[in-house]
C-alpha cells in the first residue's frame, strides 16, 4: 500500500475513534417529509450504534417515546435516557388517529438539559435521538435545535422501524430498525434512566 492511502486511512479511522460522525447510509433529500429535521442530521439505527458505541458518554441518546412503549416494546441498551417528546392522554380519544391523544410533553426540554448536564454536556454536544420510527424523533430534534443544540441527529428507521407496504407483514413494522436490525435491545428498565414526572 502507498504511504498516502495509509496516512488518509489513519486519518478516517482517528476522526471515527474520535467520535466524529463520518458519511453514512441516510441521504438527507430521500428522507420523508415527516421525518426530516432542520439539521439534517440524520442517522440509520447501525449508524447511531456506532457513534455511541465510539463517543461513549461524549453523546447522549435519547429515548423519545412514551414510557409505555419502553414499559412494553422495550428499549435499546445503549439508551442514556427515556425522555418523552410526546405524552399520552388516557382521558382522551383521538377519533382520527383511533388511539389516546398524544400531547407535546412541557418538560421536554428540562428533562434533556439536565441530563446533559448530569453526562457533563453541554448544548455543542452530540445528542442522538430515537422513536418508535422516526417521526416524534424528527420533531423531538427540530426543538432541540431550536433551543440551540448545534450537533442533533435524529435516527430515521426509529426503533421499530417502518412498516411494509405489501405482503403477509403488511402493516407490521419489519422493515428496518433497531430491532430489526438485531441491535443490543432489552425490555428491562433503568429507573435512573425513565422519564418521571
Amino acid at each position: 500500500m502507498n504511504k498516502m492511502y495509509l496516512t488518509g486511512l489513519t486519518f478516517v479511522l482517528s476522526l471515527a475513534q474520535a467520535g466524529m460522525a463520518l458519511a453514512g447510509e441516510v441521504d438527507a433529500a430521500s428522507v420523508p417529509a415527516a421525518k426530516q429535521t432542520i439539521s439534517k442530521n440524520y442517522l440509520t439505527a447501525k449508524e447511531a450504534v456506532a457513534m455511541k458505541q465510539s463517543m461513549g458518554g461524549k453523546a447522549l441518546l435519547v429515548d423519545v417515546r412514551t414510557a409505555a412503549e419502553v414499559e412494553y416494546v422495550g428499549t435499546p441498551d445503549l439508551v442514556d435516557a427515556n425522555i418523552s417528546y410526546m405524552v399520552d392522554d388516557y382521558s382522551a380519544w383521538d377519533d382520527k388517529k383511533s388511539r389516546f391523544v398524544m400531547s407535546p410533553n412541557s418538560g421536554f426540554l428540562t428533562k434533556v438539559g439536565d441530563a446533559m448536564a448530569k453526562s457533563g454536556l453541554d448544548k455543542n454536544s452530540e445528542v442522538i435521538v430515537i422513536c418508535r420510527s422516526g417521526d416524534r424523533s424528527a420533531r423531538a430534534a427540530d426543538l432541540l435545535s431550536n433551543a440551540g443544540y448545534t450537533k442533533v441527529y435524529s435516527v430515521v428507521d426509529g426503533f421499530e422501524g417502518d412498516m411494509a407496504k405489501e405482503g403477509e407483514n403488511k402493516g407490521k413494522r419489519v422493515v428496518n430498525g433497531w430491532k430489526n436490525a438485531g441491535l443490543p435491545w432489552s425490555y428491562n428498565m433503568n429507573k435512573s434512566k425513565m422519564y418521571i414526572e
